[in-house]
């Protein structure tokens, strides 16, 4: 499942193997061994976050819409749950990417209607039976006797695959130093400027040629956000002269093994969690005057009806 979705399905859908023109290789009809519909992930994924990547308020791979990533986000007590809603998304990764174009956060805000996402549930409750259907009924039932061991085994698969794929997808955008920008920042952006966003939004997972592969070369985000349509594996080939060319012109390149990146980003869930300085302050402040003015009321109506 982890090479069906990363090195083919993630990469053949970016059109990357287009040039080929095998049927079974094309980026628009290609459909992947996971919940998420094909036609909704290339609009969320190739188009919103490869478009607006690292965009406050754009690009919806910022927190998933779930989580507080960036200290530019508005803190809410909600957000305390932090480290819990990204352990669960992380074990159920793929219902959060099935989930993912949906919008949830721009219906609740009212800025898309219900009967506005028809067409993208219809999609989502097909593709999720299928996915259902094949992994929990079709293919146990295929083994007889041995169906309970090639349930457990298809879980234990789809687990795997949502922790690894949740590792290498919040280490290529959310660790330590890896910039965001906001709207403002990116009206009237020019392709130069929208490179450098790339760059400076994006961050590497060093590793050997097997951890590449496994990530679908994702692990050479900084790469894949510069060239997505060029076939992730001349990823290594490049990423020394990428390299070169942000050193000559002193511009940080992320990088850092699995471990690094990793913590970096746990680190990022667990502060974030946790409000901005000065804020429980502020809030304790309106509640106490809340409560002062409440206290005048209640000793000051008497006097009012006496009057």
């Amino acid at each position: 499942k982890i090479l069906d979705n990363m090195e083919i399905g993630h990469n053949v859908m970016h059109g990357q193997y287009d040039w080929t023109r095998i049927p079974e290789l094309n980026s628009k009809t290609f459909e992947w061994d996971t919940a998420a519909p094909g036609d909704n992930w290339r609009h969320s994924h190739n188009y919103v976050h490869h478009t607006h990547t690292n965009v406050l308020d754009k690009d919806r791979d910022i927190g998933y819409g779930v989580l507080r990533i960036d200290p530019e986000q508005k803190w809410h007590p909600y957000y305390l749950g932090n480290p819990v809603y990204a352990t669960l998304l992380a074990i159920f990764f793929q219902w959060g990417v099935w989930f993912h174009d949906l919008e949830v956060d721009r219906l609740v805000k009212g800025e898309l209607t219900w009967a506005e996402t028809k067409e993208v549930r219809r999609k989502m409750r097909a593709k999720a039976g299928k996915q259902i259907g094949k992994d929990y009924v079709l293919f146990p039932l295929l083994t007889g006797p041995l169906a309970p061991l090639t349930l457990l085994g298809n879980a234990s698969a789809n687990l795997v695959r949502n922790l690894w794929a949740f590792s290498i997808i919040f280490c290529g955008h959310f660790p330590a130093d890896v910039e965001s920008f906001t709207e403002e920042e990116t009206e009237g952006e020019t392709r130069g400027q929208w490179y450098l966003r790339q760059i400076l939004g994006s961050a590497n997972i060093s590793g050997g040629q097997l951890f590449h592969i496994m990530s679908g070369n994702l692990s050479h985000q900084i790469e894949h956000h510069l060239f997505p349509d060029i076939p992730a594996r001349r990823y290594p080939e490049i990423a020394d002269e990428v390299r070169a060319i942000c050193e000559k012109y002193g511009l940080p390149y992320h990088t850092g093994p699995l471990r690094k990146q990793l913590a970096s980003v746990a680190k990022k869930i667990i502060t974030l969690a946790l409000p901005p300085k000065g804020t429980l302050r502020a809030l304790v402040g309106r509640h106490t005057d809340r409560s002062t003015e409440s206290r005048r009321v209640t000793v000051e109506s008497p006097q009012d009806v006496a009057a």
